[in-house]
């Protein structure tokens, strides 16, 4: 917890220790209320004094009151200030450290885990920086100066106030340690709910498709039922305390009368009180009581804070596996793509999924890789971006290990169109032009990238052209304008390289040529890598690699694979007629 306190500024630690100043003060004018106010009845039972006599304790006691209400209000307002800051730069830290996560990080963390660290474990601290902080500092005030004020009253009143608080904290302290491990579960099981309600919520439309809304709605309230449980068990425990607390603080209000009605019948109105001072005793036993309170109140909420401040420090203190590199630029344009010796498994995986691949990739060239499903081609394409690094050899682009280049310099200039093409929630020009680039991405390279994606015909369709919306996960485009619009804004940051990800495969088969036909004649000299399943989109590339369980066994053009590669000829002869393999072999033996 304490490490997040770090992530405060300058001017909220000003805030803090003004509020700690008030607090004091709030204190200091709390006390002054019960001694004015015995004063008062002191004044009212004797039958000498007249009413003038009342007006200059009741104005004092009146501008207490105000004066703790105005100390009270300031410190609310500066520690507001200072939770929101916290809360504001927590997150975007914690944010900006998973945007950092390479798919190994991810994968250590849950999606549901780590958005409920994000918002719910980031509330959290934030109710205790805001009002965990006040009653850190105002109950030990409380109490020492509660204390210190009744032991002057008498010994008998400091004596019962001591039994009445040593009982409520022996009653709350049973609670805490009951309730303690149960918060440490509500957390992880909140991750479990969340986790059932994305998957539910994401994937509706293969729950309806398959009719497993049952199922579905059984295993959310299944968890759902867990994490009730835990809530309801601790709400049970901590409806105890209210009961408690009147109890005890009434018991003692009557305790200290019954004190105070037998000294009178031993003594008569020998006493050494008068009938305001044992109102004032009441109130100094009632503010020494709410201090332990809010001590105790601490130890409910720091469990429920300390456990929420662990799982976002678990975020902010993950070691990238992925390490940033120098060198800051190429010293000329990408020239060469080479993997040596390359071999590759995931982390903790026993079996390489990659092994020994050895490529050289030249400028220009459109080169495609093809394979079985798991045969390891997204794997392969995914090491130069760094999305994971190699296990043993080496990636070099212009001779230089891939590790060496910053993570800025590689994003600048390799594009990356995934296998599942994502939008953001904006407008179709601002999903093309998304992201940092080499250079400023004007509204003409906007609407050139679309029209080599072949989108400009469904763009200009739209009534508001490129300004117009894209609902979020893009859910009013289908699959094949998704597609175009993520072809085209890897095409609008004019990268020297362009990874295609199976990104082809919501197109028919005319736009898959059209747009691989403007490819070829209006990105002359960017380096195109293609990972597909239809031989069609690789008909035309330089080179195409061919690989089977993270070998490769085959690397050629279409004419010369056919002949030479087994595992292609039967790739293509499940996807082109007989007659146009023959052709293609009759074209290579000319």
């Amino acid at each position: 917890m304490i490490k997040l306190f770090k992530n405060l500024t300058f001017k909220d630690y000003i805030y803090m220790a003004i509020s700690v100043v008030f607090i004091v003060v709030q204190v200091w004018l709390n006390f002054k209320i019960p001694e004015y106010t015995g004063k008062i009845i002191n004044i009212g039972s004797n039958p000498a004094s007249e009413l003038k006599d009342m007006v200059e304790p009741a104005l004092v006691m009146l501008a207490s009151t105000l004066g703790s209400v105005l100390a009270a209000v300031i410190t609310g307002y500066l520690v507001a200030k200072v939770a929101a800051s916290y809360s504001s730069l927590t997150r975007r830290l914690v944010y900006g450290k998973i945007l950092t996560f390479s798919p190994n990080e991810l994968n250590n963390f849950s999606t549901p885990s780590l958005i409920t660290r994000t918002t719910n474990d980031i509330t959290q601290t934030q109710f205790f920086v805001s009002f965990g902080f006040q009653l850190i500092v105002q109950a030990p005030i409380m109490a020492v100066w509660g204390i210190i004020k009744l032991s002057k009253s008498g010994t008998t009143w400091s004596v019962a106030t001591i039994i009445a608080v040593l009982i409520l904290v022996t009653i709350i302290g049973t609670i805490i340690l009951l309730t303690l491990p149960k918060f440490r579960q509500m957390q992880k099981q909140t991750d479990e709910v969340n986790r059932v309600a994305r998957e539910g919520l994401t994937g509706a439309r293969i729950v309806r498709a398959y009719n497993a809304e049952k199922y579905q709605e059984d295993k959310f309230h299944t968890e759902n039922f867990k994490l009730s449980k835990i809530v309801l068990f601790t709400r049970r425990l901590l409806s105890i305390m209210g009961p408690a607390m009147n109890i005890i603080m009434n018991g003692l209000v009557l305790t200290i009368y019954v004190i105070a009605a037998y000294q009178i019948r031993d003594n008569g109105m020998n006493v050494d009180f008068e009938f305001g001072d044992i109102t004032t005793v009441v109130q100094y036993s009632m503010q020494i009581i709410m201090s332990f309170v809010m001590m105790t109140m601490i130890l409910f909420i720091y469990p429920r804070a300390s456990v929420s401040a662990r799982r976002i420090n678990e975020v902010l203190n993950t070691e990238n596996s992925i390490k940033d590199g120098n060198l800051l630029d190429f010293n000329q344009q990408i020239e060469t793509i080479e993997f040596k010796n390359v071999s590759f498994k995931y982390p903790n995986a026993e079996e390489h999924v990659l092994s020994d691949i050895n490529i050289k990739i030249n400028k220009g060239e459109t080169v495609a890789f093809i394979g079985s499903t798991g045969s390891g081609k997204s794997t392969l394409i995914n090491l130069i971006p760094r999305f994971y690094d190699v296990t043993e050899g080496e990636i070099l682009i212009n001779n230089i290990n891939v590790n060496e280049f910053n993570l800025n310099t590689l994003y600048n200039n390799i594009a990356y169109v995934p296998q599942k093409a994502f939008l953001f929630k904006g407008t179709i020009k601002s999903n093309v032009a998304f992201g940092e680039t080499k250079q400023e991405i004007t509204e003409n390279d906007i609407k050139e990238a679309v029209d080599i994606a072949q989108g400009s015909e469904f763009v200009l369709n739209l009534e508001n052209k490129f300004d117009s919306e894209v609902s979020q996960s893009a859910t009013n485009l289908s699959g094949g304008q998704k597609q175009r619009l993520a072809i085209a804004r890897a095409i609008a940051r004019k990268p020297e390289v362009i990874i295609f990800d199976d990104s082809f495969s919501a197109l028919d088969f005319k736009t898959d040529q059209l747009l691989r036909s403007a490819l070829k004649e209006k990105t002359q000299g960017v380096t195109k890598l293609i990972v597909a399943q239809r031989i069609g989109t690789i008909l035309e590339a330089d080179k195409i690699v061919v690989l089977d369980n993270g070998k490769i066994v085959g690397i050629g053009t279409h004419n010369e694979l056919l002949k030479t590669s087994k595992i292609y000829y039967e790739i293509a002869s499940s996807q082109l007629s007989e007659e146009e393999i023959n052709n293609a072999q009759t074209k290579t033996n000319l």
